[in-house]
C-alpha cells in the first residue's frame, strides 16, 4: 500500500536536488575559461523513473528482484541521469558557456518545482497522519 504513496514526487525530489548541484557548479565556474555549462534532461530522466514506478514507455518492462539471491540494480533516476551540455545563447570569447541569467532562471525554476513536490509529499503525510489518528 505504501510503496507508491508519493508517486513520482519522491524521484522528482532526488532529481531536483541533483540539478541544483549541477547548476551551482555551473555558477561557481562562471569565470573559468573553456568551462562548458551542464544540465539534466529532467523530462527524459523522469520518464525513465516512470518505467521504474510501473509505467512502461516504449513497451519496456521494468526489472524486479523477486528473490533474495537475485542481483540488485540501482533504480534511482538520478543514477541514470546523464549530464548534457547546455548550448549558449551568446558565445563568449574565453569559451565559457555559462550564462548567469540562464543559470539563475534554471535555479529558481528548480527551487519552485522542488518546493511543489515537497509540499505534495507533506500533504500526503499529513493526510496519512490524520487517517491514522482517526480525527
Amino acid at each position: 500500500m505504501f510503496q507508491n504513496i508519493f508517486g513520482i514526487h519522491e524521484q522528482a525530489l532526488l532529481l531536483h536536488g541533483r540539478r541544483v548541484g549541477v547548476i551551482a557548479t555551473n555558477i561557481a565556474n562562471a569565470d573559468t575559461p573553456n568551462y562548458k555549462a551542464r544540465d539534466l534532461d529532467f523530462a527524459a530522466v523522469l520518464g525513465g523513473a516512470d518505467a521504474v514506478l510501473g509505467g512502461s514507455p516504449q513497451g519496456a518492462l521494468p526489472l524486479a528482484v523477486t528473490k533474495a539471491a537475485h542481483i540488485t540494480f540501482d533504480t534511482e533516476p538520478s543514477a541514470a541521469a546523464d549530464l548534457l551540455y547546455r548550448n549558449p545563447y551568446q558565445a563568449s570569447l574565453d569559451g565559457n558557456t555559462v550564462e548567469m541569467p540562464v543559470e539563475q532562471s534554471a535555479f529558481a525554476e528548480t527551487n519552485v518545482r522542488y518546493q511543489a513536490s515537497l509540499g505534495f509529499i507533506n500533504t500526503q503525510i499529513a493526510e496519512l497522519t490524520l487517517a491514522i489518528n482517526g480525527q
